[in-house]
Order: structure tokens, then sequence, then C-alpha cells
């Protein structure tokens, strides 16, 4: 037979005979591909749902140490050489800032469609047919989706917390989730613009970190917080009631040549004029400044020369004028629109008109041997920002806390733009596997069978949650299977009490932005992975 499909493949290709082509190559191709990928998806595997297991990722270039159990966060720090495995890194990214939550979710759901896809390619059909399929099915899934789930009012602060602590439960910092998904609520809320209801941008949200106290100590201040200490080098003051505040981007110090050159002094009259001359150019600086009543100073950072001097320190403490020193650059677009103000760049410009209001600033100290952040509070006109100041115990929690926080940011921010819950607990993975198996008996052909391995493919998800954390995987699933049959479209694996209950009473819910933008995306990713035939290296 083999001698017989060799001749085949001598003999010179005429019109009428079928040749033989060696198609192995490819095969081979794909199936390196594929499993690239599966080892990148298996990696993040144990990390899903509120039992997964943590990460601690060790970075060997600055021996810094992560723990974490967000799938983004997890993908991020692996830097693979396979180009396939690089998809799903970029598949968790994207993820991460479509929905911002459901990151090892997503990477999951593709590694098992490749694993189901890997089969099907092995019983001979066609990469495209089944890229196709997949494509119909995905779009099939999201209707179903979309008709279970249960719409949701901002006004019902409830529900967003409810959706908000389930993201929160699977982190490091679950214990804290009714402290920070209340929070996170209130932050969302509080920067939505009447005008566009449907979008929030998270950078009007600033979280601040700062080492000390515990998780606890985490609070949402109306206002600014500077994770720096005020000037205290002349004894100016540090705390200011009815401030007027002024961001500057000029430096308050003597000015330097524009090239590297020195002067040579030779006697001592010509040094005192020099003196006297940076006295008077500050000075005069000085009382520009003071002349407007701005009494506060936030000066951006400087890279030419110090953005103030000692000597300046002392003229602006014996105005009265409290000075936060550099302020980074990134970070004056936030503070210019929570204040309301406007950054001033050079002295000539320095007016009124430009400055912001706060009934108080004031540095505050977070206890003894933990440093003092600057809080500016009660700001007049105050643009729709705000600021989260999050504590941690140690380095790692701290990060841990902030990324968590950022999910559940993310979270309220998917119900915002997509007012629509729905149950989490393997519960729509299932019902989705019930309805795509039902749908794929009424197709036919190969496509009734592409869309069989992908309802297939969705139970990793239940079987996942049920083995991570510690239960029977084949018979919770096939339980799960059994309720959702008899009609029960909310029954899920409640993982605390270890077994099938209604997920939604249980108040474990998550957007349905989460669910849909992980099927969507899982699903490109795959089929992208699926038309690749042949890698070409090129130098």
């Amino acid at each position: 037979m083999a001698a017989a499909a060799t001749a085949a493949a001598v003999v010179p290709s005429s019109s009428k005979t079928e040749t033989y082509t060696d198609t192995k190559r490819k095969d081979d191709i794909r199936q390196a591909n594929i499993s690239a990928a599966r080892a990148v998806a298996d990696a993040v595997r144990t990390s899903l749902g509120p039992k997964g297991l943590d990460k601690m990722i060790s970075s060997a270039s600055d021996n810094s140490v992560i723990i974490t159990n967000d799938g983004a966060t997890i993908l991020n720090h692996l830097n693979p050489l396979q180009p396939a495995a690089k998809m799903l890194v970029d598949l968790s990214k994207s993820q991460d800032s479509a929905a911002g939550d459901g990151t090892t979710t997503v990477v999951v759901v593709a590694g098992s469609l490749l694993r189901h896809c890997s089969s099907l390619l092995s019983s001979g059909i066609h990469p495209t047919v089944i890229s196709d399929a997949l494509h119909k099915t995905s779009l099939k899934a999201v209707d179903i989706l979309t008709a279970m789930s249960v719409p949701v009012e901002l006004s019902d602060r409830e529900s967003l917390i409810k959706s908000a602590s389930t993201s929160l439960n699977s982190k490091v910092v679950s214990q804290y989730s009714s402290l920070l998904a209340p929070l996170a609520v209130d932050a969302v809320l509080s920067v939505v613009d009447p005008q566009k209801p449907d979008l929030v941008d998270l950078r009007d949200i600033k979280i601040v970190k700062k080492l000390g106290g515990t998780v606890d100590d985490t609070e949402m201040v109306k206002g600014l917080v500077f994770d720096k200490k005020v000037s205290h080098a002349a004894g100016g003051p540090t705390r200011v009631e009815n401030a007027k505040i002024a961001v500057i981007q000029f430096q308050i110090s003597p000015p330097k040549t524009d090239i590297e050159q020195s002067i040579i002094v030779s006697d001592y009259s010509q040094m005192d004029r020099i003196l006297k001359e940076e006295r008077n150019y500050i000075l005069g600086m000085i009382k520009k400044i003071k002349a407007t009543g701005c009494n506060v100073l936030l000066i951006q950072k400087s890279i030419l020369r110090d953005a103030v001097t000692d000597l300046s320190l002392h003229y602006l403490a014996k105005a009265k004028i409290l000075v936060v020193k550099d302020v980074e650059r990134e970070d004056i677009e936030f503070i210019t629109k929570t204040l309301n103000c406007l950054p001033i760049a050079n002295i000539e410009h320095f007016r009124v008109e430009k400055l912001g209001h706060a009934d108080l600033v004031e540095e505050v100290s977070l206890g003894s041997g933990e440093g003092k952040v600057v809080k500016i509070t009660g700001i007049k006109d105050m643009g729709r920002t705000t600021t989260v100041l999050v504590r941690g115990s140690n380095q790692l929690v701290l990060d841990e806390a902030d990324r968590s926080l950022h999910d559940a940011l993310c979270v309220v921010r998917c119900l915002v733009n997509k007012r629509f819950l729905i149950a989490g607990g393997g519960a729509p993975e299932i019902e989705l596997s019930r309805q795509l198996g039902a749908w794929s008996k009424v197709l036919h052909g190969m496509e009734g069978f592409c869309v069989k391995s992908f309802a297939e493919a969705l139970e990793v998800i239940p079987y996942t949650l049920a083995e991570n954390a510690g239960l029977n995987p084949i018979a919770i699933v096939t339980e799960l299977r059994n309720r959702h049959a008899q009609g029960e479209i909310n029954a899920g694996i409640n993982v605390r009490k270890g077994q099938i209950t209604n997920i939604l009473e249980e108040n474990v819910v998550q957007p349905l932005l989460v669910s849909t933008s992980a099927i969507m995306l899982a699903t490109e990713c795959v089929r992208m992975i699926l038309k690749i035939d042949d890698i070409v290296t090129v130098r």
C-alpha cells in the first residue's frame, strides 16, 4: 500500500490521474501549534475559580516574586517563544481590556477547544470547515447566553456588589471582598458621566498603593492623595484650609545655561552679586505666585534641573505656601481634571483663573513608621474622578490587592456598559453545552459534528471548577447536566458547600459581557491557530 502511494507520488501528474500530495508537514505544524497553546492553557488551568491555586512567579532578572492567580498577570510574565503560545498570552490580554475579568476562563476554554479540534482534524475534517462551524457556533452561544441573562439597573447597588464580590472571591484577598466590593462599586458609580451613561473610563479612578497597615485600611477618598510628604525643608506649612492650588510645570530655581559651561569668578564681590541675583530671581517668582493668593504648589518632576532648591523652599515656607514636589508627569492630567484647574507652564502665565480650590490640603500620618500621605479634600467643582488608597502589610499582598481591585472595577464597568447579569459557577457553560448539543442534532453533515465538539469543549469550565475544589469532577458534571436537562438553568457548582445548588440564589453572579467576550475571543483565537498551516522563519 505504502509502495503504491510512493509510486503515485513519483508518477508525473497528468490532468486525468489523481496525485498524492504530502500534507504531513502541514499537519505536524498544526499539531505543534495546538500542543504549544494547550501547554499554556494547562499552566493556568489550576488557578481557575474560587478554590483555584495560586502561582508564585519568580523573576530571575530582578529577583522579584509575585503571588497571584489572575490569569492575565500569570501569562503576562510567561514569555513563551512559540508563536501560537504567544497568541494565548495576547488572548488573555484582550479579555483583560475588553472585560477585565475572566482572563483565566478564556484561556482554559481556548485550550479545551483546541483539544477537541485536534481530534476533529485527526478524523480528517478540513480546518476551514471546523473554523466556519466554530464561528457559527460562537454567535449562537452568545444568543443563548443573552437569553438566560437577567437585566440589572445601576440603581440596584446590591446586584453590582454581588458581582464584584464574585470576582474578588477567586483572588488571594478574597477575605476582604466585603470591603473591596462596595468600594469598587461606589468608585465606578461616582465617575459615571450622566451625559454618557454607558461609558466608564477607569483612568478616572486612581489607585494609590501605600505599604503598611492591612487591606482593611483601604479607603476611597473624594479628592486627591499623593504618596509623598510635604517638603519640610524650611518648616513650611503642612496643613492649609481654603487652599488655592496651582499645578506648575516650571522650575523655581536659578536658571542654568543652555550649554555645558562653567563661570569662573575671580573675586568675592562678583560672587556676592551672583548670589544676590539668584535670590532676587527666586523672590521675584515667589512674589508673583503669592500675588495670586496661591497657597499650595504641586510641582512637576523636572529632568533638566532641580525643580526647587533649598533657597526657594525657604522663601516658599516664609510665604506660607505648602509645597508638594516631584509630581509625576503622567499624573498631571488626572490632577488637573480632579482639581478643575490648568497646569501652568511658565511663571508669566501664573493667573488666578488657573488655580484650583479646595477646603483642605493636609499631610496625614498613617501610623508610626508607616509614612505619610498628602490628602486634598473638599475640592470645588471637582471633576468626575476618585482616588482609592490601597494598604497592605507587605508588597505581595499590596500588589495583589491592587490587581484584584482592578478586576472588581472592571466587572462593575462591564455592568455599566452592558446591564445584564448571568449566573456563575459553571452554570452558563453547562447550559450552553446542553443547548448547543441539541442544536448539533438538527444540523447536517460535518457542521453538526463540529458543533457537538464545541459543546463538549465548554464542559471544561465546570469540570475544572470541581477539580480545583477537590470534588469528584465526573460525578459533579454528570449531576449538573442532569439538573440542567430538568430545566434548572441556574444550577451551578457551589464550591463552598461542595454540591450543586441554584447559583443565582447564592449570589454568585457575573456580568454577561465577561462570558460573551470570553467565548467570542477564545473562538477567534482558536480559528486563527487552526488556519495556520506553515511557519516561515525569515531573517
